[in-house]
């Protein structure tokens, strides 16, 4: 699975400005100069971000942006998607009958990575900004299960 800066940069000024926004504008610059991404490549984000209503922005002195909607309501899914960045670990276009291989087959692995796509998404779509700005993310996806003697006895 491929994440660019673009997803993972969006969540960054979107978590920052879930911080240090609490009902009030926050700017670019000072998200940018906090989380030391480009002002210019925070501003096409935004752009992408106010598109689908996830932030507003608020024009004049002291303006800057707000979140669009509850910051329990925004899943990091639905910014990752909003910048227009795929949640996918395969090469082949999803849910395609046509492979990535050069005879337009499938691989044999290809439901195996199509699978754990879906698994990511799931997991982005099931954490909030909130979650992150919180600290609740760490040790969720953890799962306390039972190895079977045999199964250790083996190793």
């Amino acid at each position: 699975m491929k994440l660019s800066t673009k997803g993972r940069y969006a969540v960054m000024a979107m978590v920052d400005l879930a911080r240090h926004g609490a009902g009030h504008p926050v700017s670019l610059a000072d998200i940018a100069e906090r989380q030391e991404i480009s002002l210019s490549y925070l501003e096409q984000l935004f752009a992408k971000l106010r598109k689908n209503g996830l932030v507003r922005s608020v024009r004049g002195p002291g303006g800057g942006y707000l979140l669009g909607r509850g910051v329990e309501e925004v899943k990091i899914s639905d910014i990752i998607l909003a910048v227009d960045e795929p949640i996918r670990a395969t090469r082949c276009a999803a849910h395609s009958a046509i492979g990535c291989k050069t005879d337009r087959s499938r691989c044999l692995t290809h439901d195996l990575w199509e699978e754990l796509g879906n698994q990511i998404h799931l997991f982005l779509r099931s954490v909030s900004l909130s979650d992150v700005v919180e600290n609740k993310v760490v040790g969720s996806a953890c799962v306390r299960r039972e190895v079977p003697a045999t199964a250790v006895a083996a190793e």
